[in-house]
């Protein structure tokens, strides 16, 4: 049995590369995508990393392993090439949570405020927005609106309150929504990975529940935590 698997998917990854090279395609796969799906890819990193390495490429065709939002991102920064998602039903629960509808109405309520919208947020969304911005310049994105006090942050709950909490000048007025698998991530979990890892340093993604990211040694986000954990003299990391 394992032999006959280990030559369906050698057979399989002939087809995938015969096809790239037939349509001039580049495949780009998520940090969060499965080894398999990785090692197939030429270029692996994070949501908006990928989209912009996407655009330095001369393939015609881009397959982009991730999620729904991720394509769109990828389709509006190269709107010269034709953009795939391999599985169309794959999304983002949190970007999910907000819509364009519901964003109109919350500037109803705060008409002096700015709207910055996470990455991870649908076309429409984006549209909706002043800015848009990544967990690696979020904070430099809200202190460069020098001209409003009021910052309307969506959609996630956790990474506005982190910007919240370096940036106390301005008043953050987060959105409810969440990521399903960050939040997961407990305090008494940490707690108990310390104990076990003494000597290992916690790095956590702002996406986070608070009271985790006070734990934490550095927090970054997932692009950051490559280059954090390559740089670092520590050999163990949580």
């Amino acid at each position: 049995m394992a032999n006959s698997n280990k030559k369906y998917t050698e057979e399989l990854r002939e087809k995938i590369l015969k096809l790239r090279k037939e349509r001039n395609a580049v495949i780009i796969a998520h940090n969060y995508q499965r080894d398999e799906v990785q090692d197939i890819a030429e270029i692996t990193g994070d949501s908006l990393a990928l989209s912009q390495a996407a655009v330095r490429t001369d393939a015609d065709v881009i397959v982009f392993c991730g999620v729904h939002f991720m394509a769109e991102t990828a389709a509006i920064l190269n709107p010269d090439k034709t953009v795939l998602l391999p599985v169309i039903e794959a999304g983002c629960p949190m970007a999910d949570m907000i819509t364009a509808e519901k964003l109109r109405a919350k500037r109803m309520e705060y008409p002096d405020a700015a709207v910055v919208c996470y990455v991870n947020t649908s076309a429409r969304v984006k549209a909706e927005s002043d800015i848009c911005c990544t967990s690696s310049n979020a904070l430099e994105i809200v202190k460069s609106l020098k001209d409003h006090k009021q910052i309307i942050f969506v959609p996630d709950k956790n990474l506005a309150n982190y910007v919240k909490s370096q940036v106390p000048g301005k008043e953050i007025i987060p959105w409810k929504g969440f990521c399903p698998t960050h939040i997961r991530v407990q305090e008494e979990d940490i707690i108990e990975a310390r104990k076990l890892h003494p000597d290992a340093e916690f790095v956590a993604h702002p996406e986070c529940e608070p009271e985790v990211l006070a734990l934490a040694d550095h927090i970054c986000s997932t692009g950051g935590m490559f280059k954090y954990v390559k740089s670092s003299k520590t050999k163990k990391f949580i």
